[in-house]
């Protein structure tokens, strides 16, 4: 038997096509994924993140372009991969019929060098549910054991699709920990998430994809990173005309936009300063409206992720 290609990168994609009828839902796109790195796949729904992410699992074949996963086909040597390759699906994709722990132990049987049961039990608090039929574990519970059964086995590539859905803050900072050991350990964590926080914490790269292509990427701070621009968040009353808000603060300095980003919640992005917030002030007392809230910081992940694909409803 021939060795294995040793890879320099865990996950590369080159050209990724992947068609539903006349529908490319992945169109030409590329990709790559580091050992000892969280890379973090985001895109709104439809994007083709999720297709894209199934053909690294070998779940579908690419119609055109290359998909290799420590150096070897997905599909081809699926036999091959198995071992070394953790999959979390979002829907858990367990047999909803068996207890928690009679399932992990099952999948933990399956490699030759399992994580110990009970420090994996621990750290994801599965003990409290541990004889709970998979089908009446909360939408969370059946998350963290997806997560446990997709890293018990060591993996050098770990394919997690919204890790901490549906979970509570101390189960996802739980979980955002055990990622983190994985790329200390020098495990390729590849991610999807709609959580921008949790990209923004976890991500070493960050791939942004939309229509099927990659629109942007890099790490977090080149993305957030974009010259003098900062971000002023403003609560206050529902409705307001952004766009004689806007025009009164870039009356007198420097263009920025403005938008509510849900009902009394407004965000003025661009190079804010001193006399943009004196603008802003000045405009609502004479709307005679109360702010009851005024923070100004550094433009978010999910900043840059809605100027990318837009704010509409898809």
């Amino acid at each position: 038997m021939p060795a294995s290609p040793v890879a320099e990168q865990a996950v590369e994609i080159s050209g990724l096509v992947k068609r539903y009828g006349d529908r490319a839902v992945v169109d030409g796109l590329d990709l790559v994924a580091r050992p000892g790195a969280v890379t973090a796949v985001l895109g709104p729904n439809g994007a083709g993140k999720t297709t894209t992410i199934e053909c690294c699992e070998g779940l579908r074949r690419p119609d055109a372009g290359t998909v290799r996963v420590l150096g070897l086909d997905p599909v081809d040597d699926a036999r091959e991969l198995r071992p070394r390759v953790g999959v979390m699906l979002q829907d858990g994709g367990l047999p909803t019929g068996v207890p928690a722990a009679q399932m992990l132990e099952h999948v933990a049987r399956m490699y030759a060098d399992p994580r110990p049961l009970d420090e994996l039990t621990e750290r994801l608090g599965l003990g409290s549910f541990a004889r709970t039929t998979v089908r009446r574990l909360s939408g969370g519970q059946r998350q963290r054991l997806a997560l446990a059964t997709a890293v018990v086995g060591r993996p050098q590539v770990a394919f997690l699709d919204e890790p901490s859905a549906g979970m509570d803050p101390q189960s996802r900072h739980a979980v955002w920990q055990l990622v983190r050991e994985l790329r200390d350990e020098g495990v390729a964590v590849v991610l999807t998430t709609h959580l921008m926080d949790e990209a923004e914490d976890l991500a070493d790269h960050v791939v942004v994809v939309d229509h099927g292509k990659v629109i942007a990427q890099g790490s977090v701070r080149d993305l957030v990173s974009s010259g003098d621009d900062r971000t002023l968040r403003l609560d206050a009353t529902p409705g307001l005309d952004v766009v004689a808000l806007t025009a009164a603060l870039t009356a007198d300095g420097p263009g920025v936009t403005t938008t509510e980003t849900s009902p009394g919640s407004y965000a003025v992005v661009g190079p804010v300063g001193p006399t943009t917030v004196a603008a802003l002030t000045r405009w609502l007392a004479e709307q005679d409206v109360l702010a009851t809230r005024l923070t100004v910081g550094r433009r978010t992940l999910e900043d840059v992720f809605l100027d990318l694909t837009g704010r509409t409803l898809r």
